[in-house]
């Protein structure tokens, strides 16, 4: 009895520090995403945002929208042209499909990797994820939201954190050429985290 009482202190703390290192890294990402956009040099706001920004409008983070999920990698897919908010049209695959659970209820995105980035040095493993949710247009950006990936390395046990969804940057500048959300990428809930509509 005794050391049941153990185990089960032992894998609350567990929990409860892997909790606390994943809400660690939302921060850490969305400090990051404003220092970006309070560089001059980086940030993708015009003249006249940019002389007003103080920062960008987060969803509290919550841990909900912190979700394990399986990866199933796909199998003989071809590249195709992604469609953007301009003319331009580049090349991508479909890696795999994810599956996981919010609130007792099962959702699925696709995965896709951009060929000409995963070409790059530091990008050989970054994958995609565009997404809708049912925020969109109202507390989001009308265009649905993007999180990066990386390829991992156990399939069955990955963490999908949308804390870290951010907006493309045709939500803050219309010079931008920025992928459009595939339809099938469609989730029929309320993502309340990540990055909140600019304007």
């Amino acid at each position: 009895m005794k050391n049941s009482i153990v185990f089960l202190f032992l894998f609350f703390c567990e929990s409860l520090l892997s909790q606390n290192a994943y809400e660690i890294s939302s921060k850490d990402f969305q400090n990051n995403l404003n220092k970006e956009f309070l560089d001059p040099k980086e940030s993708p706001l015009d003249k006249e945002d940019f002389k007003k920004f103080k920062g960008l409008d987060f969803f509290p983070i919550n841990e909900k929208f912190i979700v394990k999920a399986k990866l199933v990698k796909s199998e003989n897919e071809k590249e195709f042209e992604m469609k953007t908010t301009t003319d331009r049209l580049p090349k991508y695959i479909k890696y795999g499909e994810l599956s996981f659970e919010i609130e007792g209820k099962s959702f699925r995105l696709n995965v896709y990797k951009n060929i000409s980035l995963s070409l790059k040095s530091g990008y050989e493993d970054y994958l995609f994820i565009p997404f809708f949710d049912l925020t969109n247009g109202n507390e989001t950006y009308i265009g649905g939201r993007y999180i990066d990936f990386r390829i991992p390395k156990e399939f069955n046990n990955v963490i999908i954190d949308f804390n870290k969804a951010y907006n493309p940057y045709c939500a803050y500048n219309h010079k931008f050429s920025c992928p459009l959300v595939p339809l099938e990428n469609n989730l029929e809930i309320e993502i309340k985290a990540g990055v909140k509509k600019f304007h």
